[in-house]
């Protein structure tokens, strides 16, 4: 299936969007967090259906599901961006040149913005809530995974605009095939930007194959440091919530780093872990230490392939080191460059930390589960960047949005 036109028609819906007020666009914000409570039996019953296909071992098994708890959460969280000022028309400079000319730099929208995800109906509100706050047009191309979730949202969303009168085309769910995303990667003209949001395999295919401009949001492979003077009360408490929360999301722990100095406080920092069963692979010196103090079963030795792993599951590897080199170069060689933590009561170590890490989001004492649009005051979120160019971190309203000059004169010529 050719889809140069629906590209066309999307494109030219977002033109239009850039007339809707401020006040316009949270009304139907608003409107769109009503009509969710109003359809939740519906969009639950057809993400049964998705659920009913996916093996509940499934690692994306938690990412796929919605609840009424998650439902009202997202409903809350477009409330919320529908509060937030318009990240339009900002005034970002303003230069008055010798010649008489004026200069003015404004904050404007991209214009089209295609997501690639897999299976997270979530995203796809999120996705559009964003998008429409800042003036965007949104191309959803979601995973078969979430095939029936998606659609029951997009037709959610399309009621609403079309109620408004808002042409539905500001927000397409493309067909889940593979030719829809290949042609979706060469929409060149009429997609204006392109976010991944999933494995770290479909990251890298965007990248290496699409022709128009990507911003990754990659993989949350996260390690939390327990540096030698470390609090084990906060230690126990940050661990057990970076790890456990939610496994299947990309600011969950992956990797505890322990300074062996510190080694006999693993069982208690772990102990936590059992009521969720988590599987902690450990190296020899973490192995050791935790015999007989954690279940036989949910212990295992450490290889190679432990670190540097997102598991998106209940497991977890243990590094020790011993200095805090080690765990810099630990960090540095197995990171993803999402989030990373050190808990520490040292300041001055907390700041060379914080310091000589690379990665979007630095946390000392606290969880990793809070690099989060949401938890960041910023709303929903449209993905977390871990690349360097234009956004870092978690993106929302002012991370999909360009800019543009205003030139103004009375005729002036260049000589």
């Amino acid at each position: 299936m050719d889809l140069k036109n629906t590209f066309i028609s999307i494109q030219r819906a977002s033109r239009k969007l850039v007339l809707l007020s401020n006040e316009r666009i949270n009304e139907i914000l608003n409107a769109i967090a009503d009509e969710i409570s109003n359809e939740m039996d519906f969009l639950l019953s057809e993400n049964k259906k998705d659920l009913d296909r996916m093996d509940l071992l499934n690692p994306k098994y938690d990412r796929l599901k919605l609840t009424k708890e998650r439902l009202n959460n997202i409903a809350e969280d477009i409330r919320n961006v529908a509060t937030l000022p318009s990240p339009l028309g900002r005034v970002l400079a303003q230069i008055e040149r010798p010649n008489g000319l004026t200069l003015t730099k404004v904050s404007v929208p991209f214009g089209v913005i295609g997501i690639i995800y897999e299976a997270r109906p979530n995203v796809s509100f999120d996705v559009f809530s964003l998008c429409f706050k800042s003036g965007n047009a949104c191309v959803l191309k979601g995973s078969s995974d979430a095939e029936n979730s998606n659609k029951a949202i997009v037709g959610l969303l399309h009621r609403v605009l079309k109620h408004f009168q808002v042409d539905p085309h500001v927000v397409v769910l493309l067909p889940t095939d593979r030719e829809a995303t290949n042609q979706l990667l060469h929409a060149v003209g009429y997609v204006d930007l392109l976010i991944p949001r999933g494995s770290s395999n479909l990251i890298n295919f965007v990248r290496e194959n699409a022709v128009i401009p990507v911003i990754e949001t990659g993989a949350g492979i996260c390690h939390t440091y327990f540096d030698k003077e470390g609090d084990i009360e906060k230690g126990t408490k940050i661990i057990n919530n970076a790890k456990t929360r939610r496994v299947s999301v990309c600011n969950a722990l992956d990797c505890l780093v322990v300074h062996q100095s510190r080694i006999a406080d693993l069982p208690l920092l772990c102990k936590p872990l059992k009521d969720s069963n988590v599987i902690i692979y450990a190296d020899s010196l973490a192995f050791t230490q935790l015999q007989g103090h954690y279940p036989d079963e949910l212990l295992k030795e450490a290889n190679n392939e432990s670190f540097g792993t997102e598991f998106l599951d209940y497991k977890m590897a243990i590094k020790t080191v011993s200095n805090i080199e080690q765990a810099f170069e630990h960090i540095q060689e197995n990171s993803s460059k999402h989030s990373e933590c050190i808990i520490t009561e040292n300041k001055d170590t907390a700041i060379l930390f914080q310091q000589l890490v690379d990665a979007a989001c630095v946390y000392v004492n606290a969880s990793t589960a809070f690099t989060d649009g949401a938890q960041f005051g910023l709303g929903a979120e449209i993905g977390i960047s871990t690349q360097k160019l234009h956004a870092r971190g978690p993106m929302a309203l002012e991370e999909i949005t360009s800019y543009k000059w205003l030139i103004e004169g009375d005729g002036q010529i260049r000589s």
